[in-house]
């Protein structure tokens, strides 16, 4: 099964909301999700990175939440279509965005090569969580909960004010499980050398 094809199985048993079809409609036949980079040379930079990344995130928050600890001791849970929502649907800001381009780059002799690449190009420069639930929020009705853990999923690692960040760890504990989860999947399964 590819990463496009588990993200889609993944997405229409959960999220059944109004406007979900919409969306993944929106999503396979109206941007490049599904063919997209993860980032530009970071994490899953090649074709499709960014549905693999999608997937990843949403296993690492399914993990998250089935601890013991998560459960018991903190009393986190989310439901199957918010962990779906916010898991696959993190970065659909990233949709769009990427171009394919060449870098130069040393080779292990210390000459230069000329390597493919992708450059970011935002055409809706609207930052990056806010983005996506602006995105999602034009064809379904996100939660309070939903909306937060999407908008701060970057933690302490983006840009946004660091007081805004910690509040909504506080207020909505989704937004560092989401947050947690993106990490997992970025430093530990995507950056392995």
């Amino acid at each position: 099964m590819t990463k496009k094809e588990e993200f889609i199985e993944i997405y229409r048993r959960n999220i059944k909301r109004e406007g979900a079809l919409p969306l993944l409609d929106y999503l396979e036949n109206h941007s490049d999700f599904f063919e997209s980079p993860a980032s530009t040379r970071f994490h899953l930079s090649y074709e499709g990175g960014l549905v693999e990344h999608s997937v990843n995130v949403y296993q690492c928050l399914k993990a998250y939440l089935e601890r013991e600890r998560v459960k018991e001791t903190y009393g986190l849970s989310a439901s199957e279509e918010t962990a779906a929502i916010i898991g696959l649907l993190h970065d659909v800001c990233k949709a769009n965005c990427y171009k394919k381009s060449f870098r130069n780059v040393k080779d292990e002799k210390g000459q230069w090569q000329r390597v493919p690449s992708y450059e970011f190009d935002d055409p809706m420069p609207y930052g990056h969580g806010e983005k996506s639930v602006y995105i999602i929020g034009g064809f379904m009705r996100l939660s309070r909960e939903e909306a937060f853990a999407i908008r701060y999923h970057m933690g302490f690692a983006g840009q946004e004010d660091s007081r805004n960040v910690g509040d909504s760890f506080r207020l909505f504990p989704l937004s560092f499980a989401l947050s947690t989860a993106d990490m997992e999947a970025t430093y530990f399964l995507e950056n392995k050398k």
